[in-house]
Parts: C-alpha cells; sequence; structure tokens
C-alpha cells in the first residue's frame, strides 16, 4: 500500500512537470499541490538580517537544501508562498540569481545575507520550503514564510528560526549603538571600545575601587549572587565638569568586562531607549551607557513633550527588566541639580551615584605624564604647573599639552623629525589662548572651576 502511495506521488509530480518552473519546483518538492499546503509568516526587523542569515544556514546545514533566487516583472510586485503555490500567478515570476545584501559586522567584517530568495529542504524528514521577502521601500521589516505539510511541521521550524535569531550571535559580546534613519527605521552599529588601562584612568584610587566594585564586581560574582537571591540589575550615575573622565570611565568598564554585550546610546541614538534595551534583555549579560542622560532627564517642567516621553521610556524600561536581569545601566551627566528626581530616587534605577571630581594635586602630576609622553618638557619648575593648573579638568592639561606641542613645532629651525621640546614659554602661550583667547565658552568646555583656578 506505501508503495502505491509513493507511486502516485511520483505520478503527480511528474504530470505537474508543466507549469510555471517556481511553481513546478514547490510542487516536486512536496510531492503534491502545494497550494493545499499551509504558510506561516514571520518578520524580523532590518537589524537582524545577519543573525537570520546565520541562522538559516545553522538550521539548514545538514539538510540538503536547494537555494534559488526570484525575478519580479514588475518592482512593485510582491512575492510570496501563496503566489508561487498556484500556476496562475506564478507565472509572474521566474528563477534567477539569488540577490544578496552586504552587512556590515563587527571588527570590519561582513557578511554577504539572501535578499530575496527560495530554500527547499528536509526538516526531521519532512519537506519544507522557506521564503525570504525583503523589506518593502521605507519598511523595517523582512518578511519569511514558512510551507510544510502540515501547520504543525510549519510552526516548529518558524519557531527554531525565531529562537536563533533573538540568540543574536552577531550581536553577542559586541559593542553596539543604536540609531534610526531618515525614515525612523532602527539600525544597529558596531563599534570598538578605546584601550584604556586602568593605569590610563586617572582618578582617586578609593573612588575607582568604589566604581569597579559596583560594576566588574557584581558582573564577576553574578552566578554566585544570584544564586544567593541578590538582583544583578543595577545602575550607576556618574556626574561632574564636563572633562574630568566620566565617558572615559563607562569605556573603561565596559572593557573590563569581557563577554558582555554594550549599548552606547548617545545625542539622537536616546530616541532608541526602547529597541536597546529590549536588545540588552535579549544579550544579557549586557551594558548599556547613556550619555549626557540630562538631554533627556531634567526636571519635567523644563521639558518639551517629546523630551518627557523619552524620559518616560527610560524609566519604564528600567522598571520593567527583571532583577535577575544582569543588565548595567552607566549613565553620565555634566548636572546633577538639574536631573529628573525620579530618575534617582528609586533603587533599582539608580544605585549609586558618584561625582567625578576634577582632578587633585596628584593626580594632575599623573595626568601632565601621562599627557606629556613622546615630548620633552622643559620646564624651570614642572610642579609650578601642576600648582598653577589647580581647578582644571583633566581634559585641559590634554589640551594644554596639545597646544603647547603645536606652538613648539611651529618654532623655526628646529628639524622636522626632532623630538618636540616644549619650554615655559609654550605652556603660557597655550594657557592664554585657552583661559583668555578661548573665552568663557572653552572653559566651559573643558571643565575648568573659575572658583578654583588660579
Amino acid at each position: 500500500m506505501a508503495k502505491k502511495t509513493k507511486i502516485d506521488k511520483e505520478k503527480k509530480a511528474k504530470k505537474s512537470s508543466k507549469g510555471p518552473i517556481l511553481f513546478v519546483r514547490l510542487h516536486k518538492h512536496f510531492l503534491t499541490d502545494p497550494s493545499k499546503l499551509p504558510v506561516v509568516e514571520q518578520s524580523f526587523q532590518l537589524y537582524d538580517q545577519a543573525n537570520l542569515h546565520l541562522t538559516i544556514n545553522e538550521l539548514l546545514a545538514n539538510s540538503n537544501s536547494t537555494l534559488v533566487g526570484i525575478v519580479l516583472h514588475h518592482h512593485y510586485d510582491s512575492v510570496s508562498l501563496a503566489k508561487l503555490s498556484r500556476p496562475t500567478t506564478a507565472k509572474n515570476y521566474e528563477e534567477g540569481p539569488v540577490e544578496y545584501v552586504d552587512v556590515q559586522l563587527a571588527d570590519d567584517q561582513r557578511l554577504g545575507c539572501v535578499k530575496r530568495g527560495l530554500y527547499t529542504f528536509q526538516d526531521d524528514g519532512q519537506p519544507v520550503a522557506l521564503l525570504i521577502v525583503p523589506p518593502e521601500q521605507h519598511m523595517a521589516k523582512i518578511g519569511v514564510e514558512v510551507m510544510a505539510i502540515d501547520r504543525e511541521a510549519a510552526e516548529r521550524f518558524a519557531r527554531k528560526l525565531v529562537k536563533g535569531v533573538r540568540h543574536g550571535s552577531v550581536f553577542r559580546g559586541k559593542v553596539l549603538s543604536v540609531e534610526q534613519d531618515c525614515y525612523r527605521r532602527t539600525i544597529v552599529r558596531f563599534h570598538k571600545l578605546p584601550e584604556i588601562t586602568r593605569s590610563g584612568l586617572i582618578l582617586p584610587e578609593e573612588l575607582l575601587h568604589r566604581i569597579e566594585r559596583q560594576t566588574m564586581g557584581l558582573s564577576k560574582h553574578a552566578v554566585r549572587l544570584k544564586a544567593a537571591g541578590r538582583h544583578l540589575k543595577r545602575g550607576i550615575l556618574m556626574h561632574g565638569k564636563p572633562g574630568t573622565g566620566k565617558t572615559l570611565s563607562a569605556m573603561y568598564l565596559a572593557a573590563q568586562m569581557p563577554g558582555r554585550t554594550v549599548m552606547v546610546l548617545t545625542g539622537n541614538a536616546v530616541g532608541s531607549i526602547e529597541t536597546a534595551c529590549g536588545l540588552a534583555r535579549l544579550l544579557e549579560p549586557a551594558t548599556i551607557i547613556l550619555e549626557d542622560v540630562d538631554l533627556i532627564g531634567t526636571e519635567r517642567h523644563q521639558q518639551t513633550v517629546g523630551a518627557n516621553a523619552l524620559l518616560f521610556e527610560l524609566l519604564n524600561q528600567m522598571d520593567g527588566l527583571g532583577e535577575d536581569a544582569d543588565v548595567l545601566f552607566i549613565l553620565t551627566t555634566n548636572r546633577p541639580d538639574h536631573l529628573e528626581p525620579a530618575l534617582a530616587a528609586r533603587p533599582g534605577r539608580i544605585d549609586l551615584a558618584i561625582e567625578v571630581p576634577l582632578p587633585d594635586e596628584a593626580c594632575r602630576r599623573r595626568l601632565f605624564d601621562l599627557y606629556g609622553k613622546g615630548l620633552k618638557l622643559e620646564l624651570t619648575d614642572p610642579e609650578e604647573w601642576v600648582r598653577r593648573t589647580k581647578g582644571v579638568s583633566a581634559a585641559f592639561i590634554r589640551e594644554l599639552l596639545r597646544k603647547a606641542a603645536v606652538l613648539a613645532a611651529e618654532d623655526n629651525g628646529a628639524p622636522v623629525d626632532a623630538e618636540l621640546v616644549l619650554t615655559d614659554r609654550h605652556m603660557e602661550e597655550a594657557t592664554a589662548e585657552l583661559l583668555v583667547a578661548g573665552g568663557p565658552l572653552t572653559k566651559t568646555l573643558l571643565g575648568v572651576d573659575r572658583n578654583g583656578s588660579e
């Protein structure tokens, strides 16, 4: 009886060899009329294209799959498995080359991902067809359709596809930023953290230790803390004058916790808070760095309607994470006095607020050593410059030495490849340019404390 059934199916497949080529392909693959088979649809974000491509490749690695391209007669037309399963509509499509789109990955790598194509393969011993449809113009969703002998088989494969994409192997453990393009589509970009050593982070030792314990310490002991019923979600707010090293500290902390996915939000990216937090949940352990949180977190009566919406979204996302979610929020601000009280008043949103101060005398001495590397400092009294820079930020000292180096390079008579020699004259001129010619705005930008400077 089974042999007769198989012969009947082969006869039907042979009978259907005439007709549109893609319809014939489906008919031969399923050995039955494809128009009677169920189709399960899924959609994926455009930024997940590489994750989708790699997931499909992994699931079909041992399935003897076939991939063909689809040519549309009209650019404005759309294709679906339902259309390909009927001769009357399948005639509008032809088999052609597979179209790929070049997608950026981490570490300057790229991946060619199928843009539009039809896969036929076996899953758990049953025939399955999968169609990838690119997003329509200005849309952000990639369409995926799965056809199988019965709905359960189609749903089973679709669920495996969703699970693989959510794992996010392309993003996991990487440094990402989330942005929106002119069509408000979410774009995920890859970045590299600057190489920052502990010795290159000039902060008071006690302060640095507190920051490390709240971030790296919890990450190091995450398994034991979770087993003891301690929540892993935490937030740290670093505040202080511009140029004191808040962002540098955040980048250092992120670099010291390998294996964590890092989401960096700045500027216009704050509009993608929901997406960033959603990815962090999927890719945990994760760190979310939100610079200049005061741009969206100032007192509500000082804000526009749009800024309020972003603030509420940030608070909702921070509250919405489960306590066992290993997600670290690192927020920075130059204006803690204007920060929305609700952001810092409730544990679980912000657990620790730390002021990153202007460098003291010991730190200023270390900053001159750090930023003076590669230069020859022929100063009458180096300690005098350490004292004179009281009340300035680390960024100011870096810029002071850079401007002094430019002035030294402009001196006539020195060979092009000669070592740059900085004298008191260069330092005096650089100081005057920054503090006098630069005006009050330059002082503000470089974190100069006018009350404390000498």
